[in-house]
């Protein structure tokens, strides 16, 4: 196998040329890997199963989570999810070569500001085999090279992804080789990280554990999140039923998931009428509670919440609950204990929606409505390459417009810098042409 350097370096090669290809090359690279998928996919279930099977006693050893190994599993609706995300990029406009803005600086002098590739992009990513046709598809389309590192709990899956990407697009002359590649082992994570001569962006996808590692060993930008500790606050004019039903879908609907709630904060004012319900569905599915002193004298048979909990990502089905007072110690809370993931109020009052969405410091804030839709198709992106809590460039799901960066291109006639200095100096314009 290729040392991890030669692949860094074919794939920078790689990207440059993937910048020149056209959108319906690309969009015609995406149709066939869809088909290739269905075609295989009794292949990829098999050897997706034998993952499981090997994950399982990972598991029963303490080596992997619950959380790991719940998004290993590649259901029938997921593998259907896989290849519609696909065709979904496909769909979507082509993120490159688009003119951002134009201005004329003087007359025959413009200056365009366009999208372009990043360029070669480092994904490290833990389980779910879906996140390589997710990622491979939205680095086909916005023209980037990927090299990608799953755990070793997926590794066949992974392989038998990668292998049906590549061989598909060995059969599209204009494509060139070194696109999708993929390591496996953790040498290659360390050696990875040293590369920031060709390796453009690295996107972690995993534990707080991971994340924080990456961000202290390398010099290469990072784009992700480190924890998912989402929030739900129903204020006192809260409609209740509306308010529960979306806290059970944000906890019970995919726990694992870094967009499942972790903390509910109820108003004091509606709190003796909220919780009893709340509690009588989150038991109905297996949700263990725990709860602050108030929260206990109104529904006694949980848990205690400590400190610890308001901090704490589960990825489980474990619900951490307070009692506060009014909006602004809601705000506090999730300010200084979140994530800046993904938060929602559920309110029926104008004022209070929006002083939350205004200052929440998070990348999704959400009125009414499940914590579970931060989601990159469900944004209408497609597919994504992860969701970034980030506040430089990409924010929130990441999907291809997060995959592309800009340059300036000056169209101009011969004019020099020197005309424009001095007593006699030639005056710019700055118009905007767009």
């Amino acid at each position: 196998m290729k040392d991890i350097e030669e692949i860094a370096i074919n794939a920078k090669k790689a990207s440059l040329v993937l910048a020149g290809l056209s959108s319906d090359i690309k969009n015609n690279a995406l149709d066939r890997i869809a088909k290739a998928l269905v075609d295989n996919k009794e292949f990829i279930i098999s050897q997706n199963e034998e993952d499981l099977k090997k994950a399982k006693i990972l598991l029963e050893n303490g080596e992997i989570s619950q959380s790991i190994y719940d998004r290993l599993k590649l259901s029938d609706a997921k593998f259907n999810d896989m290849v519609a995300g696909v065709l979904d990029v496909k769909k979507l406009p082509d993120p490159i070569n688009r003119t951002l803005s134009a201005t004329k600086i003087d007359e025959d002098l413009e200056l365009y500001k366009v999208s372009c590739p990043i360029g070669v992009i480092g994904v490290i990513f833990e389980a779910r085999p879906d996140v390589i046709v997710q990622i491979s598809s939205l680095a086909i389309k916005s023209s980037n090279a990927v090299i990608l590192k799953g755990g070793i709990e997926a590794i066949l899956a992974n392989t038998a992804l990668v292998k049906i990407i590549n061989d598909t697009l060995s059969t599209i002359v204009e494509f060139p080789d070194n696109v999708i590649n993929f390591v496996k082992s953790r040498e290659d994570v360390n050696n990875m990280l040293s590369l920031d001569n060709y390796i453009d962006l690295i996107i972690p996808r995993g534990s707080n554990k991971l994340v924080q590692f990456i961000k202290g060993n390398t010099k290469i930008p990072v784009l992700g999140h480190s924890d998912g500790i989402c929030h739900i606050f129903a204020d006192e004019s809260a409609n209740i039923d509306l308010g529960v039903k979306v806290a059970v879908d944000s906890k019970i609907q995919y726990p694992a998931a870094c967009n499942a709630l972790e903390t509910l904060l109820v108003s004091e004012k509606i709190a003796d009428k909220f919780l009893p319900l709340l509690k009588d569905k989150m038991f109905e599915n297996n949700v263990k509670l725990r709860g602050c002193d108030k929260t206990r004298k109104i529904i006694s048979d949980i848990d205690v919440a400590t400190d610890d909990d308001w901090k704490t990502e589960y990825g489980d089905k474990i619900l951490s609950i307070k009692i506060v007072s009014d909006i602004d110690e809601a705000i506090n809370h999730i300010n200084t204990f979140g994530s800046g993931h993904t938060d929602c109020i559920i309110s029926e009052s104008k004022q209070n929606v929006e002083k939350f969405m205004a200052l929440v410091d998070s990348a999704g804030v959400y009125h009414n409505v499940s914590t579970r839709f931060a989601d990159g198709f469900r944004y209408g992106l497609g597919a994504e390459v992860g969701i970034s809590t980030n506040k430089t460039h990409a924010r929130g799901p990441v999907g291809l417009e997060g995959l592309t960066i800009y340059k300036y291109k000056l169209f101009g006639n011969g004019q020099i810098v020197a005309e424009y200095t001095g007593e006699n100096a030639k005056k710019f314009l700055h118009g905007r042409i767009f």
